[in-house]
């Protein structure tokens, strides 16, 4: 089994003359929590959406698991275990936490059509979805409509159903973004323990959760690699910190007063 779990290799998308994301080659470790990061712009929505196949690269290649996964489409790579979230918390308002969980549950039985199926059927799910809450800490919340949870908790909640799907690696985009400094500290230690045994890549505005979670990093910047490397590495690169505070990098201070570049 390799030691890269997923790769590309001169990963580039064009958008009617426009290069988003130009040679782009990664190398993602199995087991390791990776940072993908870089000022408003980078390029790291589309290289997050080209990972994730929900758009197609103009040229380059992505392996996942090695196997090449360049123009498989989203619900292909999920069930060969790479599944991402989204930066806009993505659940279902209306149905309970504990329901928003077992549909997600609900995709092992390979079928589209389970709500219409009958209770005893439906409720075979709950035992696993409870685990799935306590381990995200939201099991006092099980019984309430999911669009009543707090923010913080909705983003909770939204990991859980992605942790449904048994994923080999989890790909999470801004998962603290919009939050209070208590709800960042909440999801920085659940991406910590819901990590174990699994790779993450995260797409993430806030350096001080970077520093706090990533074994590795890299900088995007116009659409290109700018920097790899763990946290003190890039964030004292000076290429680093001109292209996130657009300054002199000797006026830099400490890493963590970008931490909203």
């Amino acid at each position: 089994m390799s030691d890269t779990i997923l790769e590309t290799q001169g990963l580039t998308k064009e958008f009617r003359g426009f290069l988003a994301v130009q040679g782009v080659n990664l190398s993602i470790r199995r087991g390791t929590i990776h940072g993908l990061i870089g000022p408003n712009g980078a390029g790291k929505t589309t290289c997050f959406n080209l990972l994730t196949k929900f758009l197609i690269p103009t040229r380059g290649k992505i392996t996942y698991d090695g196997r090449d996964i360049t123009n498989m489409k989203p619900a292909e790579v999920a069930r060969l275990g790479l599944v991402r979230s989204f930066q806009i918390s993505a659940v279902f308002p209306h149905l309970t936490v504990l329901e928003n969980v077992r549909v997600a549950l609900q995709r092992a039985r390979g079928g589209s059509f389970d709500f219409w199926r009958s209770d005893a059927v439906l409720k075979s799910f709950d035992g696993r979805a409870r685990e799935l809450l306590n381990d995200v800490g939201l099991t006092e919340y099980a019984e309430l409509q999911a669009g009543s949870l707090p923010y913080g908790r909705k983003r909770a909640l939204e990991i859980a159903t992605t942790l449904a799907l048994e994923p080999t690696m989890m790909l999470l985009d801004e998962p603290t973004a919009g939050m209070t400094h208590e709800d960042v500290d909440r999801i920085v230690a659940l991406v910590k323990r819901v990590s174990k045994g699994r790779t993450v890549l995260l797409v993430e505005h806030n350096l001080k959760v970077v520093e706090g979670l990533c074994d590795n990093i890299t900088v995007l910047a116009r659409g290109e690699v700018l920097a790899e490397g763990d946290y003190m590495t890039v964030s004292r690169n000076p290429d680093v910190q001109a292209a996130y505070l657009g300054t002199d990098p000797a006026s830099v201070g400490a890493p963590e007063a970008t931490a909203h570049g």
